[in-house]
């Protein structure tokens, strides 16, 4: 039973630091990251100071302005 207890705290540890895990943003269409890959484009800051990295085919599409 102590095995069992010490295998699920390491488990539950290591979860919490596995590296490459990132934010979700802009209705978890995107990853809140430092930088962008080619594929992605900014569009709105995430909440922990790093830019929110969207795929376009998840961002709106610019309106025409209308006078």
């Amino acid at each position: 039973m102590k095995f069992l207890l010490l295998t699920l705290a390491a488990l539950l540890l290591l979860s919490q630091l596995t590296p490459g895990d990132s934010q979700r943003c802009w209705n978890l269409h995107g990853k809140c990251r430092h930088r962008c890959s080619r594929k992605e484009s900014v569009y709105v800051f995430c909440t922990n100071g790093k830019v929110c990295c969207v795929k376009p085919k998840y961002q709106p599409k610019p309106k025409p302005w209308l006078f």
